[in-house]
């Protein structure tokens, strides 16, 4: 490792101490995962919260809390006996231009999955074998079988609100609402549930958006300023470099420097006590 990387690392590392901690979890959506005990519950609670993930923080937190609460105490038995009543009582429901309508046909697919598989993971890790390089083939593979279902199930192709949920790597994207429920579910400590034991944590993608996207231009990473499957392989690609077997490690604490510290890559007062001021073109700005 070079000298810079390893700069970068110790960086990390005290980011990680720093924020990687159960408390530190609120207001990320991850929280609504630990609202449960049970697995299954878990697992389909993180599949929603991570695919609602978009929007600003208060707006991710109300429709999380609509959704669940209407979902009553186990959304693992709401979504395993879904049916029209059900369907119905998620009529009102819309978090942005996710509605009450694309979310029923998700929870049917799901409720296939869970009737033949038992669990998302079962069905996920068809596509996986821990001799691919990483999750995408399996992540494209879990998407399009999910959507190519839909259209035999309805007669008709998934719409857009559905696509949006299950939005597939194949098609150049970055999957960050995807790669981040993968993160929730394989990845093992204090913030990250570890359910998933089939699937390396070697083999995640890091999730990117916009924010993660400036904070890894800062650090170096990669110079693109779209967001898009490539550039997450390639900043994947660089925290390998650094930790080989769980590259994702660090995604939590470096996005808390977004989300709590409200880092918007310019410069300001009080930014000379970020731990990536050294990185940050002299506090100069992205």
């Amino acid at each position: 490792m070079d000298k810079r990387l390893s700069e970068i690392r110790e960086v990390l590392e005290r980011l990680y101490a720093k924020y990687n901690r159960r408390e530190c979890i609120s207001p990320d959506p991850l929280q609504f995962v630990y609202r449960y005990k049970n697995c299954g519950d878990m697992e389909v609670a993180g599949f929603l919260a991570a695919s609602l993930a978009y929007g600003r923080v208060e707006q991710i937190e109300k429709g999380l809390d609509e959704l669940l609460g209407l979902m009553g105490e186990s959304p693992f038995e709401f979504v395993k006996n879904f049916d029209e009543q059900k369907r119905y009582r998620l009529d009102g429901f819309r978090h942005r231009f996710t509605t009450g309508r694309d979310i029923s046909g998700l929870l049917s697919l799901l409720k296939d999955v869970l009737d033949r598989y038992g669990s998302i993971e079962k069905f996920f890790v068809q596509g996986y074998s821990k001799g691919d390089e990483n999750i995408i083939g399996a992540l494209s593979k879990f998407c399009e079988s999910l959507l190519g279902r839909y259209s035999e199930k309805c007669g008709e192709p998934a719409g857009r609100g559905l696509r949006y949920l299950l939005v597939s790597p194949a098609r150049g994207s970055a999957c960050k609402r995807l790669n981040l429920f993968l993160r929730w579910m394989v990845r093992d400590d204090d913030v990250d549930a570890g359910l998933w034991k089939s699937v390396e944590p070697s083999a995640l993608v890091v999730p990117v958006d916009v924010h993660m996207a400036r904070l890894c231009r800062v650090l170096g990473f990669y110079e693109q300023k779209t967001v898009s499957l490539s550039a997450a392989l390639k900043v994947t690609g660089s925290f390998t470099k650094i930790e080989p077997s769980d590259p994702v490690k660090y995604d939590f604490a470096l996005s808390r420097i977004g989300i709590l510290e409200d880092c918007t890559g310019r410069y300001r007062s009080g930014c000379e006590f970020c731990e990536l001021f050294g990185f940050c073109f002299d506090g100069a700005g992205v």
